[in-house]
């Protein structure tokens, strides 16, 4: 069998030797760390391993997910399981579509300078200063559909000399697009009517009572819908 070669990375400052191979959430778990909180799906896809380090040499603190980077030799690294950032408590109901409303709430949205820290500091390569320029503008339904894919890792918002919350401001936009911009589909309006009306009730019933193969026998056969 090969001999592994193994590299020395700096964790809370402690000096750990591990293959060089290893994400930096394998290396944690390959130093003896247990991981509760902080390593979420493992996938890239929850943003709970945002993680900064530094390399040797270098002045500039990096950013990445710990599940995805992988290790360099002297690496001092450290986890954020997550960012203590403001968020807003507010009635959607209340709330108009404007930059306004989004800008009383989060008025330090107004102090971007357009640095692209944000953006630099983005695991997903998100275009996150210009969906914050998108909103100040009032375009929100071209800034809810750019930050789709926002993972609220709070890497951006570490970063930010500003402190915009960037990922809460998104989340607000998004909702107020989905319940105030986006066209209602005509098809969602008849099937709450058909779910009023009891129109399922006794499938419903039917699936409850049903046994695990019956369910899947039940989900292979269901018509779907065409795009």
């Amino acid at each position: 069998m090969p001999e592994v070669e193994l590299v020395p990375i700096y964790i809370m400052g402690k000096r750990y030797m591990v293959p060089k191979t290893l994400t930096i959430m394998k290396a944690l778990e390959y130093a003896g760390y247990v991981l509760v909180r902080g390593c979420g799906c493992r996938g890239g896809f929850c943003g709970a391993c945002a993680t900064v380090y530094r390399l040797p040499g270098e002045y500039k603190v990096q950013t990445g997910l710990a599940c995805q980077t992988v290790v360099e030799p002297n690496m001092y690294l450290a986890e954020l399981p997550f960012f203590p950032a403001v968020k807003k408590t507010y009635q959607l109901e209340e709330i108009e579509p404007s930059s306004e409303d989004i800008l009383e709430l989060y008025p330090e949205v107004a102090r971007c300078v357009s640095c692209n820290t944000c953006t630099k500091s983005c695991p997903q390569d998100l275009e996150v200063m210009d969906a914050i320029n998108l909103i100040l503008r009032n375009e929100l339904e071209e800034a809810a559909h750019m930050t789709f894919d926002c993972i609220m890792c709070g890497l951006c918002t570490a970063r930010c000399p500003a402190e915009i919350v960037h990922y809460n401001v998104f989340h607000l936009v998004q909702r107020l697009y989905g319940s105030k911009i986006a066209p209602r589909s005509p098809q969602l309006k008849k099937r709450i009517e058909e779910l009023k009306a009891g129109k399922f009730d006794k499938d419903l019933e039917k699936m409850v009572k049903a046994s695990r193969e019956e369910l899947k026998e039940l989900y292979r056969d269901r018509d779907i819908e065409p795009t």
